[in-house]
Formats: C-alpha cells, structure tokens, sequence
C-alpha cells in the first residue's frame, strides 16, 4: 500500500492536518506533490540508492518529500532541528546527500549549512513566513473517513484547495509556498530554490518503476559522532508490494482508512516518521502537532476523535500532573490505541493512565536500526507488568553472555534479535557494524541493552546501551558534551551521566574535575561559565541540568571512567 491506492479512491481524502496552521494535504495532493518531486530529483540525476536530506520543523511537506524519496529509491536522511550548524552539517555530508529539503522555518540553520555543505547539488525551501497561511477547516464532526470532503466553492478560494482541474496552480497555491518568487527573496534562504516551484515545473507523471527507498537516520552512540543507520533498499516496486513495517503495524495495531492518528513528536526520529508513513500508506488521517504540549494534546484527541497515537512516557507523566478538573474535563478519549516507546515507562505512571485512559496502551521495544521488535498489549502486560513483550516476525529475541552463549530464562544478558539476513549497517562504519554483530552469528545484532526472558518468552531489560541518557524519549550520548567540556581549558576531567528526573525520565549530569589553577573556583559562577560553554558549542537538550565537582574522577588502571561508581553519586545528585 501507498498514497496513490488511496489517492484513485478519494483524491480529497485529508492525509495530513498541520495542527498550527490548519493546513490539510489531501491524499490527491500527496501523490501528485510527492510524484513531482521525485521526477525533480530525478531530473538533477539523483539514482536509486542516492542520498536526500530533510531539515524541516513538523509540516505536512515533510510526508511529500518523505514518499518522493520512497518512490525514488532513495535512501532520506531526516536531521534534527536543534542541532548547531556544525553538527547538522556533519549529517548532512556524512550520508552523503545530494539533495536538500529545508523548512523556511529554520532558515537560519539552513542558511549556515550552505557553506558547510558544498557537495549538495539540489537545495529547496518550502514554507515562507512571506504570507499568511491558507487554512482548510477540518469538520471535528469527522467520523472514520466518512465526512472529510470540503464543499467546493469554498475550497475554490482556500489556496491548496483550489478546483483540481486548475492543474499546476493547485502546487503553486499551498499558502505559504506558492508563486513565481524565489525563496530567497521571500524568507533569506538566497541559496535554496523554491519548492513550490520546483513542483509546479515537474511533470506529474509518476514513472514506470517506482523502486522503494527507505529512511537512513542517525542514532550516535558512546562513542560521540553520531552513525548512520543504513538499511538494505528492498528492491521492490512501491506500487505492488507493501513494506514488512506496514505489514506488521496493521497487524498489531489496526491502522486502516478509518485511522485518525495524533503525532505530538518530531518526524527527525525514527517512530514518529515511520507511524506517520504507516498511517498514510494505510490511507488514514495523520494529525500533526508542531510541538507537544499537554492539554493541546488532549484537546486534539476529543476534537478530532482521535483512534491512535503514539507517545513516550514523559508526555504522560507531564499529562497526569496536568490538575485533576483539567483532566476531568477531557475524560476518557475515544483512542482505541495509544502507543508508547523509545524509553522505560514506569509501571506506575502506565497503571495511572490505564486507568484514565483505559486499557489501549501499547508498548514496543525496537531501535532506530530497526533490527527487530518485540510488543505487548495491555492486557499482556497486567499480567507481566514491566515487561515490554514478544518477538514476532521481525526477529526473535536472543539472551546471550558475553561470550555469546544463550543464556536461559530469568538470566540477564545481552539482547540480541537473530535474523536471517543482516538487518543495517552502520554507514561508513564497519568497525560499529561489526560490533554489533554476535560473534558466531553475523545476522543477529544487538544496540547493547541487556535483560533477560521470563518462562514464558516475554523481554524484560535491566539497563541501556552503555550509558546512553534517555531524556523525554530522547537519547542524548555523554561522550559526545565529555568531549566538549574537556576542551575547555577549566576542566582537567569530565565524566557525563544520566540521573534520575520524575519528569523526563532522565536528565543530563556532569561531573567536573577543575583545572588546579582555574579561576573562578569550582562553585556556581564557573558551573554556569561551562554551561554557558558547551550551549555555545551543542544543541541545547544536551546541556547538563546539573554539575556536580569533584577532586578526581575514578578511573580504572587503563584511564577508562569508573561510572558505575559515579551512576551511585548521579541517583542522589537526581533525587
């Protein structure tokens, strides 16, 4: 399945509703804009197995350029948003992209990447702030797909939903990117040609073969830069296959045409895009907030009925301390499932809002590499309450010793999916890749969390990979801010860990061993002249929450960082 299965069916079909701006891209939109722009990349020369870059805040276009690179068999690398200038730039060139998608709304982490770029031959710049945008209303009486057409004479004067019959005017007319004007005189973005009208100067055509791409994104490790997960392209034809991620979440979670699907994370992670592109080859209805925020959220859950979503555990920990009339007020949503993964969600927060919500919690467990999953519903899970469930298809879970032995159950090892072919490799790492191979079986791979399985086949994890921090769903690698603050010229030792947080599940720790003649001395004044530094030098979600100083970090004979020792210190420095 894919958008123009339901694009024949029904053109005016919303695909996707901007929450921000009110914007709705129809299923007929989708596939015409998204076919355009893959015959534009094609036309500069981009080839099955080449690279696109996306930069972009959460905007319907990003599903456009999402389906342009799958239909193209390309390889679409989405790039976090926070990052500084130097470490998207990093992204940018590593996975070796020759094309690049920006939001106008970022035009100055856009702008910067220019020079740090030069191997980019194709960059475009969709939605100025020149104009206001053109809203579509989306009745909230809506109810499975059933009255989500708009009365024409009115969609004749709403910008992206003028008449279809006025052809190429319909991809000029999306309110906040249409016209002959170049996005640079519009929004500063002088480097990056205009996205409307690329789409508008490409053929609609879709070509004769549209082999499937898949999405390569970034996941860093201990090791500081971050590794691009790359995939094996399928090889198929879009158009007569479905994908085995498709396959399967319909299967676990019932997406269909009758699907209203909330997303209150960012598209640069790899949950967020991949439910988003589930739902829209499945021809439901993606409801797209810019940001989370929680009674926005459950506002948008009662306006528009919503039947699915997906979360991390820090969204509902920050909707159960909403007041209790705030949540009275809202009640039970119609949600029939509400997913959560991508960090450890306390069993009591999950009871709590089982309780509030009723029993449509479902978890997963799975990586950005994609290298297997396990599930569990709810009613698995108050019966295994802590587990995060089963392996199905897409690998079975291994428990191995260090030595790669299988371990039996309720003992702790690594977790490994076994496959029969290799799932990702990491791009221009093969020493990471192999790492992450089992020593006597090269397709099953592990990203380093361990636990063990019960009697019964169900995955419990004991800890993370290494010591990657998880804050609000969000991994955040210590080597890479120890790096940083070590080369301010203040600091003799670092070490950067994960405490306890109530709210975000965990928050970033340093610990600091102050030069012996640094001035000022280790006290607040120097702890803010280091945050202030590594704010200057990183994203700012990675700057510590707290800084802890000490007269010397323990390290092990061969200058390894003891943080088992320093994880005791953290809990307390959390608490």
């Amino acid at each position: 399945m894919y958008p123009g299965v339901h694009a024949s069916a029904d053109p005016d079909k919303p695909a996707v509703l901007a929450d921000r701006t009110g914007e709705v891209l129809t299923y007929g939109q989708l596939e015409e804009r998204s076919v355009r722009l893959a015959n534009r990349l094609h036309a500069a020369g981009l080839r099955p197995g080449d690279h696109l870059a996306l930069l972009s805040d959460n905007d319907p276009r990003c599903l456009e350029v999402y389906w342009a690179a799958l239909r193209s068999g390309l390889y679409l690398t989405a790039v976090n948003s926070h990052l500084t200038p130097d470490e998207a730039a990093y992204i940018v060139r590593d996975c070796g992209a020759r094309a690049l998608v920006v939001s106008a709304a970022l035009a100055e982490l856009a702008t910067a990447l220019v020079p740090r770029t030069p191997q980019i031959a194709v960059r475009l710049a969709y939605g100025s702030r020149g104009g206001p945008p053109q809203e579509q209303p989306w009745g909230s009486d809506r109810r499975n797909g059933a009255d989500h057409r708009q009365d024409r004479s009115q969609d004749q004067n709403r910008g992206r939903g003028q008449d279809r019959s006025q052809g190429q005017d319909q991809n000029r007319g999306r309110g906040r990117g249409g016209g002959n004007e170049c996005a640079g005189e519009r929004s500063g973005l002088a480097e990056h040609g205009d996205y409307e009208q690329a789409l508008a100067n490409a053929s609609p055509r879709p070509p004769a073969h549209q082999p499937r791409g898949a999405d390569m994104l970034y996941s860093s490790g201990t090791t500081g830069r971050p590794k691009g997960i790359q995939p094996p392209l399928p090889g198929d034809d879009l158009t007569t296959s479905a994908s085995p991620l498709v396959t399967l979440f319909t299967a676990l979670y019932g997406f269909d045409t009758s699907t209203v699907y909330l997303s209150p994370a960012p598209l640069y992670h790899a949950a967020p895009l991949r439910f988003c592109a589930v739902v829209t080859a499945t021809g439901g209805t993606v409801v797209l907030m810019d940001g989370f925020e929680p009674v926005r959220a459950l506002e948008l859950l009662e306006r528009h009925e919503v039947t699915h979503s997906q979360w991390v555990p820090t969204m509902f920990v920050r909707m159960l301390k909403l007041p209790e009339e705030v949540r009275t007020r809202y009640g039970r949503p119609s949600l029939r499932v509400a997913v959560h993964a991508a960090a450890p969600c306390p069993a009591e927060v999950k009871r709590r809002m089982m309780e509030w919500w009723g029993p449509v919690l479902y978890e997963y467990y799975a990586s950005t590499e994609g290298n297997g999953l396990t599930a569990i519903t709810p009613q698995e899970w108050l019966r295994k309450p802590g587990s995060v469930g089963r392996s199905g298809p897409l690998g079975e879970v291994r428990v191995c010793a260090d030595d790669g032995t299988e371990v039996p159950a309720g003992v702790t090892g690594t977790v490994y999916f076994a496959r029969d072919e290799l799932p990702f490799t990491y791009h221009n790492d093969p020493g990471r890749t192999a790492e992450a191979q089992h020593p006597r079986h090269p397709t099953w791979t592990t990203t380093g969390d361990i636990g063990h399985v019960d009697e019964d086949g169900y995955l419990f994890l004991t800890d993370r990979k290494a010591f990657t921090i998880i804050s609000g769903g969000v991994n955040i690698y210590p080597q890479e801010i120890e790096d940083c603050l070590t080369l301010h010229p203040k600091v003799a030792d670092v070490a950067v860990l994960g405490v306890p947080d109530a709210e975000m599940g965990e928050s970033v720790h340093a610990v600091v061993q102050a030069a012996a003649d640094s001035a000022p001395a280790p006290g607040a004044e120097l702890e803010r002249e280091l945050l202030a530094y590594v704010r200057e030098h990183l994203a700012g979600y990675k700057v510590p929450r707290t800084v802890e100083f000490t007269d010397r970090l323990p390290r092990t004979p061969t200058g390894k960082l003891a943080k088992g020792v320093l994880k005791h210190r953290g809990a307390a420095a959390g608490q």
